[in-house]
């Protein structure tokens, strides 16, 4: 079977596009996940077909792997620079005709203490036609600088790639971490790390209804959601030492420990912020110039979410009930169930609240999970050793989705062979005390 035909026969399956990744020496590897949370791979070398026209959220992943590794993809037409910044209006920009069709320029440079990004409005009179955008003002890259890291120190590179999320990039990284060594996260670990996530879910969750004030014009709605997003980074500072939470997960383990103070002192606050943040959102219910300003914009329906990878909380707008904490067993999920909304048009008013239906905000359910959470001290803890047979188990249902060429190259020997990174560039690994061959 084809990569491409391999890809079809997946998304044919239910299952949907995850992430496409290349290497400097020209693999493509394509990331699938399925409806319960399982993942398998599609790989393809130089001559690789495009795949957009199957799954339309690969556009810039494609556009990025030919602009950072020179990677053509036959079918992808044309192919738009992301990340080579190419002076040429014409290369990067979609072209617009019609009587009176003309382009307004913003950015890169913003007023606001934002990314910068260049946006390339199309209008006629007061209808957007269509928008082009140029980000990577602030390429870092940071793969490249992971090269040769042990996966220990790796997680640094993970933890900076985004300011609002170090622990939901940390925790990913570190479970594949551990999956590759065979080591468990045992319920305290994972405990820990929920209640890490759900930290940052509540101020990401208030940021983002400061700034959909802001967009709408209404000063006195940021401003107050903005307070209380310096609260809840407060509060990480107090808990962690930093209020990005950097820092705080770690590869077979967490240093994070918590004790009675501690967690009187969380659950205290994130009650305060809670009844703040739940009637801010009621003045905000009931303003009618905020109000007014949100319906029918930015309009996703479930097709839409299917075919663009949408996922999260734009996804659940559109009422499609898309949350990675259902199938999460290596956290402290279990009772975990998405709230979508009966209303599924998916526009900004849903968006603002994502598709609660109660009407509340959603920082208001992240900030419930996390004082739910914070019943008891939280020590520091160590991730157990799994079983080897099981590690080794895990490794060779990975392998079946490789491509062929990669099967016949696999270690299936020894679970403490080098990992094999997203990316396709491997990281040294941190070995484990004794290196056991697996059973077959």
């Amino acid at each position: 079977m084809t990569y491409r035909d391999g890809v079809a026969e997946a998304l044919d399956s239910g299952w949907r596009f995850g992430a496409l990744y290349a290497t400097a020496g020209g693999i493509v590897r394509t990331l699938l996940v399925s409806a319960g949370g399982e993942v398998r791979l599609e790989s393809a070398e130089r001559a690789t077909p495009s795949i957009v026209d199957l799954a339309p959220a690969a556009g810039w992943d494609e556009r990025e792997a030919h602009d950072l590794y020179g990677v053509d993809f036959a079918g992808h037409e044309p192919m738009r620079p992301l990340v080579d910044h190419d002076l040429d209006l014409g290369r990067w920009t979609v072209p617009i005709q019609g009587r009176d069709a003309y382009q307004v320029a913003v950015g890169p440079i913003h007023a606001g203490v934002i990314e910068s990004g260049h946006f390339r409005f199309h209008v006629v009179g007061d209808r957007i036609l269509h928008v082009d955008a140029r980000l990577f003002y602030k390429h870092r890259g940071l793969e490249k600088a992971a090269e040769g890291a042990t996966l220990e120190s790796g997680i640094v590179f993970a933890g900076r790639a985004c300011g609002a999320c170090a622990v939901a990039n940390g925790v990913a990284y570190a479970l594949a971490c551990e999956a590759a060594l065979g080591l468990h996260a045992g319920a305290e670990l994972a405990r820990v790390r929920t209640i890490l996530l759900e930290l940052e879910r509540v101020w990401s969750h208030l940021n983002d209804i400061a700034a959909a004030c802001s967009g709408t014009g209404l000063a006195a709605g940021n401003n107050r959601f903005a307070g209380l997003t310096e609260r809840a980074r407060r509060l990480n500072a107090t808990l962690t030492g930093h209020r990005f939470l950097f820092g705080t997960v770690r590869v077979g383990g967490s240093d994070v420990a918590l004790d009675d103070e501690a967690v009187r002192t969380a659950r205290t606050e994130l009650a305060l912020v809670r009844d703040a943040a739940a009637s801010g959102w009621r003045e905000l219910a009931f303003n009618s110039s905020f109000q007014d300003r949100l319906p029918d914009i930015g309009i996703l329906d479930a097709d839409d979410v299917h075919r663009l990878g949408t996922v999260g909380p734009a996804a659940r707008a559109a009422g499609v009930a898309e949350d990675v904490r259902v199938h999460a067993p290596d956290l402290a999920y279990d009772d975990f169930v998405p709230v979508v909304t009966t209303r599924a048009v998916g526009d900004a008013r849903l968006g603002s609240s994502r598709g609660l239906s109660s009407g509340g905000s959603r920082s208001t359910s992240s900030n419930g999970f996390s004082t739910d959470s914070l019943r008891r001290p939280q020590p520091s803890v160590a991730a157990s050793r799994a079983g080897l047979a099981s590690a080794a188990s895990r490794a060779r249902a990975a392998r079946r989705h490789a491509s062929s060429s990669e099967r016949a190259t696999a270690s299936r020997d020894c679970i403490c062979e080098p990992v094999r990174m997203p990316t396709g560039r491997p990281l040294r690994t941190l070995r484990p005390t004794t290196c056991s061959p697996t059973s077959r």
